[in-house]
């Protein structure tokens, strides 16, 4: 059964995600558009990422749209995400489809439907296409082998892109500082976007992976510390102040401090919110999903700006920012997003923030975490996963009906069904189960003042799943 899980579908080649399956759901997503836009010329943003295949699927799509008539504007290279959001706004476009599994295993790939606001598709429309898928799988389809070559027009999303970003970032407070930054492209779609924009603005840059290959280099293409190794070595050597990475389809961030060590994402959403509250004014809504860090809640307390919780997925994130109701928000995943940018994640974006935070302080991560943890307190955080089963599906459904008072011996002083189920203790901490959107997995939360009561709330809540 193909479902879109909180980034679109995702799944294995050569056992769900086929030619075949693809051609389905391409076809379903063309009638949902044409039902949705009746009457108007539709056009689709088609674009790709370094995965096996991934291209190969985006000219299947072309065909499949172009024989219904739908104008397609095919990317002419592999791109980040977001670089396709800012075309289907730029270019007036009703979606956009990219293949991508984001920072899946290389065995999977994947399908994201973003709509005509460039942001990612909410459920309203993805069980639309869901429903079409099976309408559409009860009978044989044809499927066109030549595209109608009039309806398809290849693009460049780069020059874009980067002259958008150009005006968001202050390049010259950084030039300035003589930041020396370490990038990993790892493999993906960021090559000469991350790292072209820093050498055009004069900007020492050290850079690792910036070429295609589909295994990742034999890791999974996300900016965990695990998958960042060669990065915290590349600061070191090199006397960077600074590692950027970004992950296969570019829209997630990895940052590594001067010291080679790794900054765990939830860390760097609230130095960020900090930095643009605090240092730049910024005033207004902000939100995080379930599963992030509680230090966005302080940081919204201390300055009394509005809190918005998701679910975790940044499409409920970007319905608030398209809602204007938010200047920020975050997810634990490294997703973030900000005013007057894109509702799409941005790990260029970030990275770059980051680095203009440093240099408009003149302080280094070190110190800026320091000055923080003085400011807010620490919070530890961590995530544990076990795979789903019958059993345990179960377990998790009893406790999100039946939820105790009380858990790992402590008072529950808030329970939230916004995304599973979640437990809030005093001081800021929490536990977190919920079903994974993305896998077959049941993903278990929480954050603590210690690392100790971290672990001891990590333990009780995979305990009630046994």
């Amino acid at each position: 059964m193909i479902k879109f899980g909180t980034s679109g579908w995702r799944a294995v080649m050569g056992e769900e995600f086929t030619f075949s399956n693809v051609r389905v759901v391409v076809l379903a997503i063309a009638n949902y558009l044409k039902t949705r836009f009746p009457g108007c010329p539709i056009s689709v943003v088609v674009n790709y990422d370094t995965r096996f295949l991934s291209e190969r699927f985006a000219g299947e799509a072309a065909r499949i749209l172009s024989h219904n008539r739908i104008h397609v504007l095919l990317s002419d290279r592999d791109a980040p995400s977001q670089a396709q959001a800012l075309q289907i706004i730029k270019k007036k476009a009703q979606a956009g489809i990219n293949f991508t599994a984001s920072f899946n295993p290389p065995e999977y790939n994947g399908l994201k439907l973003n709509m005509e606001t460039g942001a990612p598709a909410l459920p309203d429309d993805t069980d639309r296409v869901e429903d079409e898928i099976r309408r559409l799988s009860k009978h044989p389809v044809h499927y066109p082998y030549y595209p109608r070559a009039e309806y398809v027009k290849k693009i460049d999303l780069q020059e874009d892109y980067l002259e958008f970003i150009q005006k968001k970032i202050d390049f010259a407070s950084i030039r300035k500082s003589r930041l020396r930054i370490g990038v990993d492209l790892l493999y993906g779609t960021s090559r000469e976007y991350l790292d072209e924009i820093l050498e055009e603005n004069g900007i020492p840059v050290e850079e690792i992976h910036g070429y295609i290959d589909p295994y990742f280099g034999g890791v999974i293409p996300s900016c965990s510390e695990s998958n960042l190794k060669e990065l915290k070595e590349l600061v070191k050597e090199k006397r960077c102040h600074l590692g950027i990475a970004t992950d296969a389809d570019g829209d997630r961030f990895g940052i590594v401090d001067e010291k080679g060590r790794f900054i765990i994402q939830n860390v760097v959403l609230a130095l960020l919110l900090d930095y643009l509250v605090r240092v730049k004014g910024w005033r207004g809504g902000v939100a995080r999903s379930v599963a992030t860090t509680h230090l966005i809640d302080r940081i919204a307390r201390r300055f009394g700006l509005p809190l918005l919780k998701t679910p975790v997925g940044f499409k409920y994130m970007a319905d608030l920012f398209l809602r204007r109701r938010i200047i920020f928000g975050g997810e634990e995943s490294a997703s973030i997003a900000f005013k007057d940018h894109l509702p799409e994640k941005d790990g260029i974006f970030a990275g770059l923030l980051v680095a203009e935070m440093m240099a408009v302080t003149g302080k280094s991560l070190t110190e800026l975490r320091v000055d923080f943890d003085r400011a807010y307190g620490k919070k530890h955080g961590g995530q544990r996963n076990i795979p789903l089963n019958p059993k345990n599906e179960r377990k998790l459904t009893g406790l999100i009906l039946n939820p105790p008072q009380r858990l790992a011996g402590r008072k529950v002083v808030n329970i939230e069904r916004i995304d599973g189920i979640k437990f809030d203790f005093d001081d800021d901490d929490w536990l977190l189960l919920r079903f994974s959107g993305t896998e077959p997995l049941i993903r278990c939360y929480a954050e603590a003042e210690s690392k100790k009561e971290l672990e001891r709330l990590l333990a009780h809540g995979l305990a009630e799943l046994v």
